[in-house]
């Protein structure tokens, strides 16, 4: 091109609202957008999970705008990108798109230091094809660098290492004897065989520019290449009909409704675009909230928020709408957006009758020998219905929502569409 190709306003995810910024309007604005989202809360019971629902969607979004702002460095000729902001737009359709808030402060979400790791004049980078592997895989990447600092670089060394809760898994250094003005790709390879890897794991790979602050992560997660599934007492249907008579005679159930027939909101690894009141017709969602240390996903490692390994999950699901559900508990929930602050989840848990209930939205069934991740999340839960740390409350309501299960015939848009 002989023009600069520039990106524009790309990301635009949307953070839930921190209701603590209402305080700050002292002067001639009010926030009653922000006001009525808390007013909506504390009107469902719902107004302590409002700093969670913050962290959990935007943890998210900085995950997905590292992820935009990577791609756009790792692409040779591009001239630059530009967000719509680094700060929350108050003044159109509420669009919380900011890293930071309307007033230039930061949500907590993650710090300058942490935002410059990829976004800075010198950015180290990785070429790597996913974020999930089973442990008879190799992890290969290509290491990249965007330089566009005051100085082209001479005799540099990039260092790398990938390290699982703290141990370090590898590590190895490349040379670089020039570093130009741009993209430079290709310097070197990294390349660890996965096999000492036994456990599902979370693994951090780090490369840095030796003698300067410059240094990069990425999150990836390891699986084992096969798992002794023990089903123990635990009865798994897709039937609402056989659920019910089943739980009726005191059983352990794992009701799995095909996502494809269930209503409720489609299933998504993105939070709202923008601003969901500007653009109602979306399907609303604003990521994952979980507990990490919940029993069933003890041997599903994860953080509170979504991250890569979320993907297959998400994207082969229906989030389930539990407005109407008294009791039990959800496990896996979906952060509703602003508009709406319905309760979401996609695992549930609860006593019905003598029987215990597992409630599953995301497909835990199809093709589990190409779903390692899937797969993972079925050990995971069936370790913690064997146990007994599997003591649900008691849940009501279950009968209101009969008519969801196997009633719809969602359409959906290509999986590997980030939208």
């Amino acid at each position: 091109m002989e023009v600069p190709l520039v990106t524009h306003e790309v990301g635009q995810y949307s953070v839930y609202p921190d209701l603590t910024e209402i305080p700050k309007y002292t002067g001639t604005l009010m926030p009653l957008n922000f006001m009525a989202v808390k007013e909506d809360l504390e009107k469902k019971g719902l107004i302590d999970k409002a700093p969670q629902y913050l962290q959990a969607s935007g943890k998210l979004a900085a995950i997905l705008y590292k992820e935009e702002i990577e791609r756009a460095l790792k692409t040779p000729g591009i001239s630059g990108f530009q967000l719509l902001d680094l700060h929350d737009f108050p003044g159109q359709g509420t669009a919380l798109v900011g890293l930071l808030n309307a007033f230039w402060e930061s949500k907590g979400i993650l710090t300058g230091e942490e935002f410059r790791e990829f976004c800075a004049p010198v950015v180290p980078l990785l070429r790597f094809p996913k974020a999930v592997y089973t442990n008879n895989e190799t992890f290969e990447a290509q290491i990249e660098l965007c330089n566009y600092g005051k100085d082209e670089l001479k005799n540099s060394t990039l260092s790398w290492e990938i390290t699982a809760d703290g141990r370090s898994l590898g590590k190895g250094k490349t040379p670089a004897a020039a570093l130009a003005f741009g993209h430079n790709g290709g310097l070197g390879k990294i390349s660890l065989p996965l096999q000492q890897v036994t456990n599902a794991s979370k693994l951090e790979v780090c490369l840095s520019l030796d003698g300067t602050a410059y240094r990069n992560r990425w999150n990836v997660w390891v699986y084992p290449s096969s798992v002794d599934t023990k089903w123990g007492d635990v009865k798994y249907t897709r039937s609402y009909d056989e659920a019910m008579a089943l739980l009726k005679k005191g059983e352990k159930v794992l009701f799995n409704s095909d996502w494809r027939t269930l209503q409720g909101i489609e299933g998504k690894f993105v939070p709202v675009f923008w601003s969901p009141v500007h653009f109602p017709n979306q399907a609303g969602t604003m990521g994952v909230l979980c507990n990490p240390t919940h029993p069933a996903l003890a041997d599903f490692p994860t953080d509170m928020h979504t991250d890569w390994q979320w993907w297959d999950l998400n994207i082969n699901s229906t989030t389930l709408v539990v407005d109407s559900l008294q009791g039990g508990a959800p496990v896996v929930e979906m952060v509703d957006n602003f508009v709406h602050n319905r309760r979401l989840a996609s695992l549930y848990e609860g006593r019905v009758g003598e029987g215990k209930l597992m409630l599953a939205t995301f497909d835990l069934q199809t093709a589990l020998d190409k779903r390692p991740v899937a797969r993972q999340m079925l050990y995971s839960i069936l370790n913690y219905m064997n146990s007994e740390e599997f003591a649900p409350t008691q849940l009501e309501g279950l009968d209101k929502i009969k008519d969801i299960f196997g009633t719809a015939r969602n359409q959906k848009q290509s999986a590997k569409g980030i939208y």
